[in-house]
């Protein structure tokens, strides 16, 4: 067990007057334990106790060799691992349940009256999972080093006539020379007027001259995720094209430049969205400014006008403002951050600045 890992969510429990939990999440598991199980419809659940009686509930199908420091309880196929978990909980207490829990496993809790009461348990693992550790934010420096050197290697690897997917194909082969586990989540490679979908799916697009290329892209390495967005122009852009790039670009630093302890998410995102707003194009950044990210792509919290919650010393996050112009082009500019105690450091390092590929 990650021991300081847990000490954090026991006193945030005890905090929140949560006295038992039971946490499903894969990447949470692996956040307390350092062991990735992905366990699809079976049930696999740490239970935990302020009390200190944790207990970790594994299918035989999923074999642990290492010593995990914690009691398991193993069932099969043959046995209701409910009937286990019945046994240790405190029917007595209130039970935390995280956001990964089955219907049909709580169902089973509920009719049979486990718990005093059944609370939402997610925020206490998501809260606490926000703050990295040095051990985290150095498997997350070193998984956004990658991903700098591959994503530059994909932009000089650029050509006319090369496809989205072409693209993709080269940051793939060069994630896996690299070690990485593969993409973080499926890579954004789009040409032209295709980056003014947000979300644009990578196809059979070629690239021609004038054209703009926005690549976004992360690997996943050591289980941690990388996450950066690159815009570049393949032959000389036009006054307009520079115009939506600089805007974008302004925005970004903007943001980056305000991000300290203390600062409200929703002021970073403001101070994105007055960028692009001033300059004309506010009704075309349709999104949020940014996510949380670690062991998930998207871990809980974002960079959005809603979110109030005060940033905080090793909190990581991406900042990504964009201008998206239906049947024209998109621009998107992402970094990741990490807050430091006075401030901020990018993660992110390649050159943002507008790049011509001749």
């Amino acid at each position: 067990m990650k021991e300081g890992r847990v000490k954090r969510i026991l006193e945030a429990m005890k905090a929140n007057d949560i006295p038992q939990m039971l946490v499903s999440s894969p990447a949470s598991i692996f956040y307390l334990t350092g062991k990735w199980i992905s366990p699809g419809e079976r049930m696999i659940t740490l239970y935990l106790n302020t009390k200190g009686e944790q207990k970790f509930i594994v299918n035989e199908l999923f074999p642990i060799n290492e010593d995990l420091g914690i009691d398991i309880l193993w069932y099969n196929d043959t046995m209701n691992p409910i009937d286990i978990l019945d046994k240790i909980i405190d029917h007595e207490e209130v039970l935390g349940i995280d956001k990964d829990w089955k219907a049909h496993f709580l169902i089973q809790l509920l009719d049979r009256n486990s718990a005093k009461k059944f609370v939402n348990g997610s925020p206490i693992v998501d809260r606490v999972r926000m703050r990295k550790d040095d051990e985290e934010i150095a498997l997350m420096k070193e998984a956004s080093r990658i991903n700098d050197i591959v994503v530059e290697k994909a932009i000089k690897s650029l050509k006319e006539g090369m496809t989205e997917k072409e693209v993709v194909e080269v940051l793939g082969k060069d994630y896996a020379e690299y070690g990485c586990q593969g993409y973080s989540f499926e890579p954004i490679v789009a040409f032209a007027a295709n980056a003014a979908d947000p979300h644009a799916e990578s196809g059979e697009q070629k690239l021609e001259k004038g054209m703009g290329v926005l690549i976004d892209t992360g690997c996943r390495k050591d289980y941690y995720c990388s996450d950066m967005t690159r815009c570049v122009f393949f032959g000389e852009p036009t006054e307009h094209q520079k115009e939506i790039f600089n805007t974008v670009l302004e925005a970004n630093k903007k943001a980056i430049d305000m991000i300290k302890p203390g600062v409200r998410f929703c002021d970073i995102d403001k101070a994105a969205r007055d960028v692009i707003e001033n300059k004309g194009y506010g009704k075309y950044f349709t999104h949020r400014t940014g996510h949380s990210i670690g062991i998930e792509t998207h871990d809980f919290g974002d960079v959005g006008s809603t979110n109030t919650d005060e940033v905080k010393q090793g909190m990581i996050f991406s900042v990504e403002p964009g201008i998206y112009l239906q049947g024209d082009m998109g621009v998107r500019i992402e970094d990741l951050v990490l807050v430091t105690e006075d401030g901020c450091e990018r993660l992110n390092h390649l050159n943002k600045e507008l790049v011509v590929i001749k």
